[in-house]
């Protein structure tokens, strides 16, 4: 790992804090998750035929992840070639697009959009703010569940869209972005458990999870660094703890880890049952002994953890730039 790869990185995150993804410029431009999201597309609707075994599916899909990643990993090694032939301003172009695949200040901007929208519009209002974030029925949630449901995206979002990209990138530079970013994207696409997708996705969520096992463990201590800054050491004690004993409680082997230190830092219950496309889901509570009631202000000091626990991000890129220049 070389010290300009932390110092790209360093950048990318402070570029992607001020900026983060503005609607002018993308409104014009597609991308590039947009790009990835049509190749997966093209290749579900093509490699995913009913008239196939489960097996012949399970195959097509190891075959398809395994395409996509190797195509996201020569793409970027040829990028990385290419901007390192123009020196500072390849290392320049680099910077921004590593920042294009954080999602600091766009994933804050959209969780406090609906605090915004609680505060402003009542439940309707942030019903319809959550509803651009989350994949549950918005119409059944009650202010308590909308409030919930913002925390928990911004907690999970925190490891797989901040944490995530930057480890990869750290590890194995521009190729390990852009092939994570494309696991990801096949992940939310392709990954589920539903009858079209159990076996052609099952390469695909089984990798998601193991690439983001580092990201996930990371994201407690940073979320408790955050609450730390935030609402002080009990809070962040509390975090660590309770990612400790109810990161289980959750579905998903990794999203249980910064959910829970997040229900820990603020003292509520997150999870528990809730509606996707009209059934019923059960889930434990993680948290129980946390208050049952979120609202709207801890929607506002998740978004101050959230924000602590990336400036702690930056910091330790830092530290490990300095160490990596000494060594």
């Amino acid at each position: 790992m070389s010290t300009e790869i932390f110092l790209v990185l360093i950048a990318a995150l402070v570029l992607d804090r001020i900026v983060g993804d503005p609607d002018w410029f993308w409104r014009r431009l597609p991308h590039p998750v947009v790009f990835f999201g049509a190749m997966i597309g093209w290749c579900d609707r093509t490699f995913n035929r009913k008239r196939l075994g489960d097996d012949a599916l399970r195959i097509s899909g190891v075959l398809v992840i395994g395409g996509l990643l190797l195509w996201s990993i020569v793409c970027g090694w040829l990028l990385h070639r290419l901007f390192m032939q123009i020196g500072l301003l390849g290392w320049g172009i680099e910077t921004i697009v590593v920042a294009v695949f954080l999602a600091q200040k766009s994933l804050a901007d959209h969780v406090s959009r609906v605090a915004t929208g609680l505060r402003l519009g009542g439940l309707k209002g942030g019903r319809k703010a959550v509803s651009m974030i989350v994949g549950r029925d918005p119409d059944t949630l009650d202010e308590p569940a909308v409030c919930r449901a913002a925390i928990e995206s911004l907690a999970e979002n925190f490891s797989d869209g901040v944490v995530a990209p930057v480890f990869w990138y750290a590890l194995l530079g521009l190729p390990g972005l852009l092939a994570y970013k494309m696991l990801n994207t096949a992940d939310s696409m392709i990954g589920h458990k539903s009858p079209k997708y159990l076996h052609f996705g099952w390469a695909s969520a089984r990798l998601d999870d193991l690439a983001n096992i580092p990201a996930a463990r990371l994201s407690i201590l940073l979320i408790a660094a955050g609450t730390a800054v935030t609402a002080g050491r009990r809070a962040a004690w509390n975090a660590v703890g309770t990612a400790l004993r109810d990161h289980g409680l959750h579905r998903s082997p990794n999203s249980g880890w910064p959910e829970a230190a997040m229900a820990g830092a603020l003292d509520v219950q997150l999870a528990g049952p809730r509606i996707y496309s009209g059934m019923l889901v059960h889930e434990p509570m993680i948290n129980g002994s946390g208050r049952s009631v979120a609202t709207v202000g801890d929607v506002e000091t998740g978004v101050s953890i959230f924000y602590g626990a990336c400036g702690t991000l930056v910091v330790l890129v830092v530290f490990i730039a300095l160490i990596s220049s000494i060594v």
